[in-house]
């Protein structure tokens, strides 16, 4: 028969008056302590960042003015951070950020400032310079970075699509090198300050370094804030001879090899312009 070993009876233990009162308070110490973990969490939670979008095609101006907006500073306050916000820009932007305030959707907080969110702006636009295709392309063409980022702006301007992006920069490059001026209705508007499809011959003939008209090469700087888009169209242009190119209307953008093409292009463009004001001065139809 085997004998096995039983534990002796253990006596259940009994607290005293003193043991009570002290697991009574423990218990109530524990409660409070779970109770005030969501309190502390909720105080600790991270902030949830509101979004700011800029688009392609901005201008500086038009960047700064969202900025200020958007952290409620008084207007001029993103534009007058430049000057103290270290902005890793190169040599030839004399300290000009325009072209490069790259256009993205930019996170922001209670905290964010005008120079940390454009020092975020600028190290995006390196970023995607400095990316193989357009850095590569843009060597291949003989570009600097910041001349990718000035044609790339143009394209960006001129462009009635994305699909043409490739055809415009063809025209630039091949304007270029054919020593002709670029002659870009962009480049006039970013001298004056506006944005429209009218230039009349006596603006083509202001005086300014942005009067692509007048000057040879491209723009002394970028004039809007080009995407990653227009800097790959930029450095690989779509193969063509073209010289000249219109938008007759949304969608159709006639690219020409010659000046007589061109011209018959334009008075397509005229008259379509003309006879939607004809409809538009004439007004609805009578029912």
């Amino acid at each position: 028969m085997r004998h096995e070993y039983l534990p002796p009876p253990q006596r259940r233990s009994r607290l005293t008056r003193r043991g009570r009162l002290a697991l009574f308070l423990g218990t109530l110490l524990a409660i409070g302590v779970v109770a005030l973990i969501p309190l502390l969490r909720g105080a600790d939670a991270p902030e949830k960042p509101r979004m700011l979008v800029i688009p392609e095609g901005w201008r500086a101006s038009q960047v700064y003015a969202a900025v200020d907006r958007e952290l409620k500073l008084p207007a001029g306050s993103a534009k007058a951070a430049v000057a103290t916000a270290g902005l890793a820009l190169p040599a030839e932007a004399k300290g000009n950020p325009e072209g490069y305030l790259f256009p993205a959707t930019y996170p922001v907080t209670s905290k964010s400032t005008p120079a940390v969110l454009l020092a975020y702006m600028v190290q995006t636009a390196n970023r995607k310079l400095a990316t193989p295709a357009v850095a590569n392309g843009g060597k291949a063409h003989g570009m600097t970075p910041y001349q990718t980022a000035t044609l790339a702006s143009v394209l960006e301007a001129e462009a009635d699509s994305r699909a043409d992006m490739g055809k415009v920069a063809r025209v630039v490059h091949n304007r270029l090198a054919k020593s002709m001026p670029l002659q870009m209705d962009s480049t006039i508007n970013y001298a004056l300050n506006r944005s429209t499809v009218d230039t009349t011959l006596s603006e083509t003939r202001i005086d300014s370094p942005f009067n692509s008209y007048a000057r040879q090469g491209l723009p002394p700087t970028p004039i809007d804030s080009p995407g990653l888009e227009a800097m790959a169209a930029a450095v690989a242009p779509t193969p063509g001879d073209w010289l000249f190119f219109v938008t007759v209307k949304p969608g159709d953008t006639r690219f020409s090899a010659t000046y007589e093409e061109h011209k018959k292009h334009v008075a397509e463009f005229n008259r379509l312009r003309a006879a939607a004001g004809a409809r538009a001065q004439a007004g609805p139809p009578a029912t």
